[in-house]
């Protein structure tokens, strides 16, 4: 009850049904029946003895009162929303363990050292890491299965928030001797396609797998990480793109060659350390947030 005798769920019922367009679509994301919901919105106009929604037309919409109460209902709700928040991560209390993801082009030097740095001042909690690719590591964060994950994200997902790390280039190799022609900046994709590409593998297991570089109609092999992928192109078993911290010495040593040209242009990934934005955290959790976001400036120029 939240005063003369309005009710939370009535509030949560009458913001649905305007959010959601309709009474059907309202009963369905709250999980009631419709008229379940529209007895709760009747009972609240009654209660309040405002005519909130016009039911005149195919599709309700808000009077010009219940627009006003509208606006109002959401701030309500919202806040209600961040006090439970709030009070997860209170029950939370500290952590006794914290789940973090690194994605395959992730340096793991300069990831590790930092994880290091932090856990060794916190050893109550315990660690777990876990190493995904491709997209593994978004479904894992979004599954509630990560506190937080170092990878690439899509930097416009309102569920994230996101500490910018590095960037660093992907370009594609190949070993020396390994095409059976010269080695130029105008190779086309179709004389790639009698050759063998080298992708990751994708570990996520119920999302929609991604691939990035592939040449359409040209055999692949997939490994499950970089450091084997490396191994496989500098053994001539086949071409694909590295991220260049990793090959930096076998571009030096000529042991691999770079492709990259007009029609192979490689790319840039932006590293960060992402979590979900309106998820509870615990204590420790947000200390190592803030942790990562005061040594990230450090990390670009070492990782760069």
């Amino acid at each position: 009850m939240i005063g003369d005798g309005l009710t939370l769920h009535q509030l949560q019922c009458f913001e649905a049904v305007v959010s959601e367009g309709g009474f059907q679509a309202a009963a369905a994301k709250l999980l009631r029946s419709q008229p379940s919901v529209s007895t709760s919105v009747k009972n609240l106009e009654a209660q309040l003895g405002l005519t909130l929604l016009d039911r005149s037309g195919y599709r309700v919409t808000l009077t010009e009162a219940g627009r006003s109460f509208y606006d109002h209902a959401r701030v309500l709700l919202h806040e209600l929303s961040r006090l439970r928040d709030h009070a997860a991560q209170l029950a939370i209390g500290q952590e006794s363990e914290l789940h973090v993801v690194i994605g395959d082009v992730s340096p793991l030097p300069e990831t590790l050292g930092l994880l290091r740095s932090f856990f060794d001042d916190h050893p109550g909690t315990k660690l777990h890491l876990h190493f995904e690719a491709v997209s593994g590591p978004w479904e894992r964060l979004f599954d509630n299965e990560a506190d937080l994950i170092f990878h690439y994200v899509e930097k416009s997902d309102p569920r994230l928030e996101f500490v910018d790390l590095f960037t660093t280039k992907v370009i594609p190799v190949v070993a020396p001797n390994y095409l059976r022609f010269p080695i130029t900046k105008s190779i086309v994709p179709e004389q790639m396609r009698d050759y063998v590409q080298c992708v990751i593998r994708d570990t996520a297991t119920h999302s929609e797998p991604r691939n990035y570089y592939l040449v359409e109609g040209a055999r692949s092999w997939t490994v499950s990480d970089q450091l084997m992928k490396r191994e496989l192109i500098l053994q001539g078993m086949g071409w694909g793109h590295m991220p260049r911290y990793m090959i930096e010495r076998d571009l030096r040593e000529k042991t691999l060659l770079p492709i990259a040209g007009k029609y192979f242009r490689g790319g840039q990934v932006e590293l960060v350390a992402a979590r979900l934005r309106n998820a509870p955290h615990g204590p420790v959790a947000n200390r190592l947030w803030q942790f990562i976001a005061d040594q990230a400036a450090r990390m670009i120029p070492t990782a760069g």
